[in-house]
């Protein structure tokens, strides 16, 4: 419906005006829509944009009344587009449909990493943002009828988890019966850096297990396997929990047994940028880069990155859209992948860079083993979120309110995360999260359970659009723009957007319930209301399950 319309009025746009681009927005509050193709055609027409403005509304008026359904008004230099009454119920009815926010059919096929913490200990609060913002990603891909595989590359064969298995030689350290194997791998990790760090000519045992399991001696990477695998079995229990799903687990030690490591390499020793030192390098400074970057050490085995850039060239030719989400600190290793991908003539990823989110306790080291698990976490926000569905429903079943409670908390952990500009910083504020009246994850749910009671009450009605009041058509029309934020989002790789739309859909609904009569509403206009509803808690259902957030019925 929105795409539609914004698509028609920016077609009589550039038709009109010969312009290349329509220069088109969302409108905010006084408009569907607003244009600034005036400031564009300032120099061209040798007039002030208030000037132009006026002057191609009327040479646009009649067409975009009749061909977009919209009115054209000016305001300055600014033209607002603002659709006509027949849109907001067109808007409720495509709402009840099946296929509300499938943009059509695409043989694109999109591969998408995320999360791929090292194995060497359990994911902590720093790897959730990952988690959440390539979760939300992938569900709208999917929602909008993408073709999307998600993939968690496995580090088992870098540095870390040598000393991980070195540990494992080392100490005996048994598995207790309750114990995550993520958490017992941690164990291991810390007491091994602790050995390494009091007497450093360990290392060189270090050193020894990375040559062998490059060189594929099979009892070396039988214990890397095994220790990675345990704790990989923990990550998929947090993933779970986390609501996060992966397609694929790669892994990196399959990119030097099947010769892909190699080959890398050898095509970069025939390029003019590569550098014979000790280590095998390339010079990326005509890539605006100081540092060598490092393919190969000066004992023969190879890096993370020559390992990287295999997989990337693997995934480059199997996908069309190739996605990578990385933390903020990656942001050099990146441009640093694509400017090697490029060199060889294959191609970049799109990358999600994020800033971290963190706890009011500080930062987190797992060497250290100073860190907050996200086990931790979703446990803690569980304990919390069944403390308020206690207050708010204390009749309910002890199993029932752990069941909500559940939901709630990891609603209040993604959306908390997500809402926020991958760009921007974050503390997790449990409070605010967990707050069903503020604009949280809960809030979310809680009007969709509202929506859900409307409809439980009603009973039997009559599907039927005719929306008038202010509250209807501001909310018919938010229910409306779901398939264009679902574009956006996939378009510019920005999982906020959906974050917020959803906020203002639960607003707009909330505004709505508490200004219209629906249950006690008379024939006609008891049955549009309820069908205003139902769009609504659809479209809510819809928007939180995008989002990896259970749409609870009753809370």
């Amino acid at each position: 419906m929105f795409n539609e319309r914004l698509s028609l009025i920016a077609g009589i746009l550039t038709d009109e005006t010969g312009s290349d681009d329509a220069f088109l927005t969302e409108g905010g509050e006084h408009a569907d829509l607003a244009s600034t193709i005036a400031f564009s055609l300032a120099k061209q027409r040798k007039a002030a944009p208030q000037k132009i403005a006026p002057e191609i509304a009327t040479q646009i008026r009649d067409r975009i009344k009749s061909e977009a359904g919209a009115d054209v008004t000016v305001s300055g230099p600014y033209l607002n587009f603002s659709f006509t009454d027949d849109y907001a119920d067109k808007a409720v009815l495509a709402a009840i449909k099946p296929e509300f926010g499938y943009l059509g059919a695409s043989q694109q096929r999109t591969v998408l990493e995320h999360t791929s913490a090292n194995p060497n200990g359990p994911l902590h609060v720093g790897h959730i943002r990952n988690t959440v913002i390539g979760d939300t990603l992938a569900r709208c891909f999917r929602k909008a009828g993408r073709k999307t595989e998600v993939q968690y590359y496995v580090n088992d064969m870098g540095r870390q988890i040598a000393i991980v298995v070195w540990g494992f030689n080392r100490f005996n350290m048994p598995l207790e019966s309750r114990e995550k194997g993520d958490h017992h791998v941690a164990s291991v990790y810390i007491d091994a850096n602790r050995d390494l760090k009091e007497d450093p000519s360990l290392t060189a045992e270090v050193d020894r297990l990375m040559q062998l399991v490059e060189a594929g001696d099979p009892d070396t990477v039988r214990h890397f396997r095994a220790a990675v695998t345990l704790c990989l079995e923990g990550f998929r229990v947090t993933l779970d929990d986390l609501n996060a799903k992966h397609d694929r687990f790669v892994w990196e030690s399959d990119f030097i047994r099947n010769g892909d490591t190699g080959r890398v390499i050898a095509r970069f020793d025939r390029l003019p940028e590569c550098r014979h030192e000790e280590t095998l390098n390339l010079d990326l400074t005509s890539c605006g880069f100081e540092k060598s970057y490092v393919l190969r050490r000066s004992d023969g085995t190879t890096v993370y990155a020559a390992r990287d850039i295999a997989y990337h060239i693997w995934k480059g030719r199997n996908f069309d859209r190739m996605i990578d989400v990385l933390g903020a600190d990656h942001k050099l290793i990146g441009a640093q992948l694509s400017a090697a991908l490029r060199l060889l003539g294959e191609k970049a990823p799109e990358i999600v860079f994020f800033e971290f989110v963190s706890l009011p306790e500080g930062s987190m080291s797992t060497r250290a083993g100073k860190f907050i698990s996200a086990d931790e976490l979703i446990t803690q926000v569980k304990k919390k979120a069944f403390q308020e569905v206690t207050t708010r429903r204390p009749e309910l079943p002890d199993e029932e309110r752990e069941k909500i409670a559940a939901s709630v908390a990891i609603a209040a952990i993604r959306y908390d995360i997500v809402k926020v500009s991958a760009e921007k910083a974050t503390v997790f504020d449990w409070d605010e999260a967990l707050d069903f009246e503020r604009q949280s994850g809960p809030y979310i749910q809680y009007a969709h359970a509202r929506a859900c009671s409307i409809l439980e009450k009603a009973g039997e009605f009559k599907t039927v659009s005719r929306v008038s009041m202010p509250t209807e058509v501001a909310l018919a029309k938010q229910i409306g723009k779901f398939p264009y934020i679902l574009e956006r989002v996939i378009t510019d790789l920005k999982p906020a957007y959906l974050a917020t739309y959803a906020r203002d859909l639960a607003d707009l609904f909330n505004a709505f319930y508490h200004a219209e009569p629906v249950l006690k509403a008379d024939g006609a206009e008891r049955d549009a209301r309820l069908t205003l509803v139902l769009a609504s808690q659809i479209t809510l259902k819809t928007v939180l399950e995008t989002l990896g957030i259970d749409a609870v019925r009753s809370m």
